[in-house]
């Protein structure tokens, strides 16, 4: 596997003079078989080659204003893909010994949204710690593999020279139902596996100290009568 990335910091200033700093990295990586192309800010992707399909991707949600990038970045794309290639055999070349693999440091499984039933949301399969990319996700639904409203991004680099990357899968929560996410990579004896389930949406707190409270005021209202009235007794 080889992988190049670029990296440029961008300065935004806004009112009063203050000073933002951005961060935009390209990353270009392939091996024998595969390829990835990606565009991200801030540590957020926003733009990704798909090789299968021919074209450029913009991953981020409808809700969010996306950053347009003009035609021909998928072209060029393409074209990084060759010089990539031809980088990976100079380097099996000059480096015979292999790089040290470093299995997945941690896996978490997790929901985008609160959880309600029969409402749609995303699992995110989350993994990190990793060398070299990428890492393979499985999910189960119940036991079944499911691959129907899955995806899975670009490998992106840590600051220690590992790997961290995502993959989501779209759900309609029900009661009962389990989900896992399972991460095969090279240096892993044996894969790694996380389960999710569905359980019943425990009720909030808030009524029952709404509750109490107002039982406690009126308590106290009860007793504060109740001694004006014996007082007033005694003084008449």
């Amino acid at each position: 596997f080889c992988l190049t990335f670029n990296l440029m910091y961008l300065s935004d200033i806004i009112s009063d003079g203050v000073n933002i700093l951005h961060e935009d990295i390209y990353i270009n990586g392939c091996s024998d078989s595969d390829g990835e192309s990606m565009y991200a800010l801030d540590g957020e992707e926003k733009w990704v080659a798909d090789h299968i399909n021919k074209r450029g991707v913009e991953p981020q949600p409808s809700f969010v204003d996306h950053i347009r990038y003009p035609r021909g970045f998928y072209e060029q794309a393409v074209s990084d893909q060759q010089v990539c290639r031809g980088s990976l055999k100079i380097l099996r070349i000059v480096i015979k010994d292999p790089l040290e693999n470093d299995p997945p440091s941690s896996l978490m499984i997790y929901t985008r949204e609160d959880v309600e039933l029969r409402e749609k949301n995303t699992l995110i399969c989350y993994v990190t710690g990793f060398y070299p990319a990428p890492v393979n996700f499985y999910w189960t639904k119940n036991g079944e593999n499911v691959t129907q409203g899955t995806s899975t991004n670009v490998p992106y680099p840590n600051k220690d020279g590992s790997f961290n990357q995502f993959s989501r899968l779209e759900f309609i929560p029900q009661l009962g139902d389990i989900y896992s996410c399972t991460v095969k990579h090279l240096a892993l004896d044996q894969p790694l596996t996380r389960i999710w389930d569905v359980e019943k949406t425990q009720p909030g707190i808030g009524p029952a100290v709404f509750c109490g409270l107002g039982l406690t005021v009126g308590l106290l209202g009860v007793a504060t009568g109740t001694f004006f009235l014996i007082k007033g007794n005694k003084c008449s």
